[in-house]
């Protein structure tokens, strides 16, 4: 175990972290968070999702201040839904991930003014936004919606065995004109190479006055890595892969077993 400063920012990752499947923030978990805030240390939301799917829980956990949506791409104040930055998928790029998704017959979704667009519903659309508990808008067709429109991100979903080839295929087709990742193992996002969590971290914390060596941070993912390498203390959930666990300064218990409240106990409360 490290020693730390004293923690004042707490970025938590949300599904896989903060919530399971069943979309529940635990008691032991929301106990540890007020304890954290009573210490005086500010909480965060780091998130692959969309605003509108990730601000019930930050209500949840009496969040008020900045969260991170889209894998960073776009910060919200929750108090106020204001946008405090945004920055979409390069439109060249837009055109080329969605041409590759229609020619290789993967389900893809673009988003734009926090709503999430699709061309179809199936069990891939349906797969995530029972994740996300929003419902999409459905478009003749993706190409034609998004040709000239910006989007924040695109997701595609495909079964989990064919995720890595996606992400190989997509990463030699974009080279460095897109940051891509996974953020569960039937998803790959592709968003501006600009952004990541980590990258985001570090907007939250200077909004908030604090230095990044005074925070905190617990994934579960692969896009949690640069979230995790960025904050000073980077926590992993047990059930994270590999390149994860690798990167954390340590690890705790999986959402089953209250990981986020075991992280907050251990190194802010202690």
């Amino acid at each position: 175990m490290i020693s730390p400063p004293r923690i004042r920012l707490v970025a938590l990752d949300l599904d896989g972290t903060l919530i399971g499947d069943d979309l529940v923030v635990r008691p032991r978990v929301r106990a540890a968070v007020e304890a954290a805030r009573a210490q005086g240390a500010a909480i965060t939301i780091v998130t692959g999702r969309m605003f509108a799917a990730a601000k019930p829980f930050a209500t949840t956990l009496g969040i008020t201040g900045p969260i991170v949506c889209y894998q960073g791409a776009a910060i919200f104040d929750v108090a106020t839904g204001a946008t405090l930055r945004e920055t979409p998928v390069a439109q060249d790029v837009t055109r080329e991930v969605l041409d590759w998704a229609h020619e290789h017959g993967v389900h893809a979704q673009c988003y734009a003014d926090d709503v999430l667009y699709v061309d179809e519903i199936n069990r891939f659309s349906r797969r995530y936004t029972a994740l996300a508990r929003v419902e999409p808008h459905l478009v003749r067709s993706l190409r034609e919606s998004f040709s000239h429109r910006p989007t924040i991100k695109i997701v595609l979903v495909d079964e989990p065995e064919r995720a890595d080839a996606h992400l190989a295929a997509l990463r030699a087709l974009l080279g460095e004109r897109a940051y891509l990742t996974r953020s569960h193992k039937d998803f790959v996002e592709v968003v501006d190479p600009a952004v990541n969590k980590g990258e985001a971290l570090r907007f939250v914390a200077e909004r908030l006055g604090v230095t990044l060596e005074a925070t905190l941070a617990v994934g579960d993912a692969w896009n949690d890595v640069p979230l995790l390498d960025a904050a000073a203390v980077g926590i992993a959930m047990g059930s994270g892969p590999p390149e994860l666990l690798a990167r954390a300064d340590d690890v705790v218990g999986d959402v089953a077993h209250d990981g986020v409240a075991e992280a907050i106990e251990r190194y802010v409360l202690r």
